[in-house]
């Protein structure tokens, strides 16, 4: 895992050493347009993180151990486990990084939501990115691929708008949750290969 965050590292480099200045003055336009109505709609949306991330894959779980559907059972699986990916790696860049959130450095940005630990890279951009990707990979279908970015990319929007995250946190939230959903699609098209050539080997 620590090779893992080394290499994403290097291709997060950019987005830590961003100018500042660039960073937070379009974080203090976006923070600085919230209006109470603007703050209930993002909050709802913020808070579809986790409700999406994992009802989509444990639908798909239930639906699977019902019809004893082994596609839906390989699909929640590898959807839970790009979850699980994209999270044990914000967690690497988080400690590695140790970014302050933006409204403990700049007293002018407001916090209207929750928001604890380091700041690079976003864990909710990450995980919807995942999420989205996954998604996507697995249903490439237009009707799928949109509503899903569309909606992983509103959540980003969301940390910022609610004083949580700068742009760059989101950027490389949303680099680490699609590159946790193509490395780990791959990996279960090998695995799912594998046992298909086993099962193959067997029936001769």
């Amino acid at each position: 895992m620590k090779k893992i965050v080394n290499i994403f590292l290097i291709f997060l480099i950019p987005f830590v050493s961003v100018s500042q200045n660039g960073d937070i003055n379009l974080l203090r336009k976006i923070n600085g347009s919230y209006t109470t109505s603007g703050g209930h709609f993002f909050q709802f949306i913020t808070d579809t993180d986790d409700p999406v991330t994992f009802g989509f894959p444990g639908v798909l779980l239930i639906k699977g151990l019902a019809t004893k559907n082994k596609t839906d059972l390989w699909n929640s699986t590898e959807m839970l486990s790009t979850s699980l990916f994209s999270s044990l790696l914000v967690f690497g860049f988080k400690s590695t990084i140790k970014r302050d959130r933006p409204f403990i450095t700049y007293p002018e940005i407001t916090k209207h939501t929750h928001g604890g630990s380091y700041s690079m890279p976003s864990g909710h951009t990450s995980i919807c990115f995942a999420t989205a990707t996954a998604v996507s990979l697995i249903y490439p279908k237009w009707y799928v691929i949109a509503p899903m970015y569309t909606w992983a990319s509103l959540v980003g929007y969301s940390r910022m708008y609610l004083g949580v995250h700068y742009p760059s946190d989101i950027v490389a939230g949303a680099i680490v949750g699609s590159g946790s959903a193509i490395g780990t699609h791959y990996l279960f098209k090998y695995i799912k290969k594998k046992v298909e050539q086993k099962k193959s080997h067997e029936k001769l």
